[in-house]
């Protein structure tokens, strides 16, 4: 400025000074406001479930899995338009999700019970699927001891196994006695061979896994060869699956484990146990998850207990004979 108080001027023009804007923060601020009231909206509009939409949609899935409900007994449907009063009902924000904490807490005691009509309408329905899958194993697992027991019949050695269908699948049971191992010896005899001879084929066609189970009998005998009963079971066991892996079953699909004399076949008691527990099992083991796999004992009946290996033969037999037993029911019914 000059001593008169007048601007200076530059090449014939005032000059001002730069003018600063100091309200910029207000439109931040705005944007941050709109963005936390959108927030609670949101929040807000997902903290309240309508009661009887719930209900009606609880009714609706036990009408669909078969059993009475709410929807049944002349209540309004979803999409009746019937326009009552919506009932609102809180969540409670401190409580977790499968807790327990909510849920059906807040519905009428209806409600509640049409909710554990269709919970139970599902549990029946995924136990009636396990079942059909138990039972179409148990089958196919009677199929694979049929054809290994027509190749017993041909090595005329069929007495000389046993089957049974546990939960793991289809167990193979070799009594070793002096026909597969000799005595405290995890070297195969000439009879173990023919009958792991006939046996392989079948196994190695199967895309189940396999597992092979060493077992001693409880006689305290000393071992000559090995340290305890242990390593002699778990000796026999590799041997066996070392057999079979040189007879083309593919050696990632099969374990051996050996159980010295904790698991015998028959009771110790019985005369019998000191041959019997002295066994190798060859486990077909089932493809079945495991709530599915404990029905398999059930679903294969009779099976289930230790028998001399049936033939297809037999099998086709057998069958025919129920079918026929079945007609002349249903023809005397008529």
């Amino acid at each position: 400025m000059s001593s008169g108080g007048k601007p200076r001027r530059k090449g014939g023009h005032e000059e001002h000074e730069e003018h600063v804007n100091h309200e910029r923060w207000l439109v931040s601020y705005a944007d941050m406001l709109t963005l936390l009231f959108v927030l609670f909206v949101v929040l807000y509009s997902m903290s309240n479930v309508d009661k009887n939409k719930f209900a009606e949609l609880a009714a609706g899935l036990s009408h669909s899995f078969g059993s009475s409900s709410a929807a049944l007994q002349g209540r309004p449907a979803v999409l009746d338009g019937a326009g009552q009063t919506t009932n609102l009902i809180s969540i409670d924000p401190g409580v977790k999700p499968g807790d327990g904490g909510s849920g059906t807490a807040g519905m009428t005691k209806a409600q509640q019970e049409a909710v554990a009509r269709a919970v139970q309408a599902e549990s029946r329905k995924a136990a009636s699927a396990n079942a059909k899958a138990a039972a179409a194993e148990a089958a196919r697992l009677k199929e694979i001891e049929n054809r290994i027991s027509d190749a017993l019949v041909k090595a005329k050695l069929l007495k000389q196994v046993k089957f049974t269908i546990d939960k793991r699948g289809l167990v193979v049971t070799i009594v070793t006695n002096e026909v597969v191992f000799a005595g405290n010896r995890a070297d195969l005899q000439v009879g173990g061979r023919k009958i792991l001879d006939a046996i392989a084929p079948t196994l190695v066609k199967l895309p189940n896994n396999i597992e092979v189970d060493g077992n001693t009998n409880q006689l305290k005998a000393t071992v000559t060869y090995y340290p305890s009963g242990w390593e002699l079971s778990a000796a026999r066991a590799s041997t066996t699956v070392r057999y079979l892996g040189d007879h083309g079953v593919a050696k990632n699909r099969m374990s051996a484990v050996g159980f010295s004399d904790t698991r015998p076949l028959i009771d110790p008691k019985d005369p019998r146990s000191i041959t019997m527990n002295r066994r190798v099992d060859v486990v077909v083991l089932t493809t079945l998850n495991g709530e599915q796999a404990a029905l398999l004992p059930s679903a294969a009946g009779a099976d289930a207990k230790l028998h001399t290996g049936q033939t297809t033969a037999q099998a086709q037999s057998a069958a025919a004979a129920t079918e026929t037993t079945s007609e002349s029911t249903t023809t005397t019914h008529d």
